[in-house]
């Protein structure tokens, strides 16, 4: 029971349009998958005001959309870089359960959900029932994909990589953009081998990095581990390389993402010796998410694709 406007006087409910058709996808800790939406669509649906007992003052009930990126280890650094706002019901009094309608066209929604440990950009709608002394809130969550078409220019990779008079190997990869359920097709091609090795993976890292200038932060984690080779190879052997992308948690490149944060991919080629001594090489690509052209064309603004890999 609600006591000079402390407690929760009514239940909220939020219904987005079209949940049964639409694409769901699991996220974060959330117990149910959550909706999906892309880039210049529509958000829409209904509010459902349910009053615990007796009748509602308020001081007028609201929905926002908001966009915002929080960076996890400083907690002042919360930043909404969207926030819509539909006014629902002027300052009054329910006294019976009501039912809201709201919309709104056509949203530009600039960058793509992402969760980690460190940086956290999420959507969702937000109600609030204005009260005297506490407002009352609900929030309900959604996740944003952003779509590209397929780059017209995806160059192969070949490097020449060794040591002076002891390694000399030539790899190639079969371009440098790759969508996220593509396939990393290459080979690495042995041209002197004096070093006794005894193992090859590659691995799939993805960095991020928060802030600029002197409190700029770096983060890296190992995604996939994809061994190659486990045994010694000969001067002139040629090892094929597949790794499939689908199987791993992945998301596409993001550069400079309102000035706060970015996340890119490398390739690590490691070579382990006899002697357990470590060689590296790394190698950055570019991660994208495949649309088709059903979603494409119900997307509002939809970015050249050379602006999507190089911005």
């Amino acid at each position: 029971m609600s006591f000079f406007g402390l407690g929760q006087s009514a239940d909220i409910k939020i219904n987005l349009c079209g949940v049964e058709s639409r694409e769901k996808v699991p996220h974060g800790d959330h117990k149910e998958p959550l909706i999906v939406y892309y880039d210049g669509e529509t958000v829409s649906g209904t509010v459902d005001i349910s009053i615990k007992s007796g009748k509602l003052e308020h001081k007028g009930i609201k929905v926002e959309l908001v966009g915002q990126i929080e960076i996890l280890y400083d907690r002042s650094s919360r930043h909404d870089f969207i926030n819509l706002v539909k006014q629902l019901s002027p300052a009054g009094v329910l006294t019976q359960n009501k039912t809201f309608s709201f919309e709104f066209p056509h949203v530009e929604k600039p960058y793509e959900s992402y969760l980690s440990a460190n940086v956290r950009l999420r959507y969702f709608l937000r109600v609030t029932i204005g009260r005297r002394l506490t407002d009352q809130t609900k929030e309900q969550e959604f996740v944003v994909h952003m779509l590209s078409s397929y780059p017209e220019q995806n160059n192969s990779i070949k490097m020449e990589v060794g040591i002076e008079d002891c390694l000399h190997i030539e790899f190639e990869y079969n371009k440098q953009k790759y969508h996220l359920k593509d396939a990393i097709i290459g080979k690495i091609y042995y041209l002197l081998v004096r070093v006794k090795i005894k193992h090859m993976e590659i691995h799939v890292i993805k960095r991020e990095t928060m802030g600029n200038g002197p409190t700029v932060f770096h983060d890296e984690e190992t995604i996939a581990k994809y061994e190659i080779m486990d045994g010694a190879p000969v001067k002139g052997e040629s090892i094929p390389i597949r790794l499939f992308l689908a199987g791993y948690s992945l998301t596409p490149t993001m550069r400079d993402i309102y000035k706060k944060f970015s996340v890119h991919y490398l390739l690590n080629l490691v070579l382990i010796d006899e002697e357990e001594r470590r060689y590296f090489k790394q190698q950055e690509i570019t991660l994208w998410r495949k649309g088709d052209a059903q979603h494409l064309n119900q997307s509002r603004r939809i970015e050249d694709s050379t602006q999507r890999f190089t911005g």
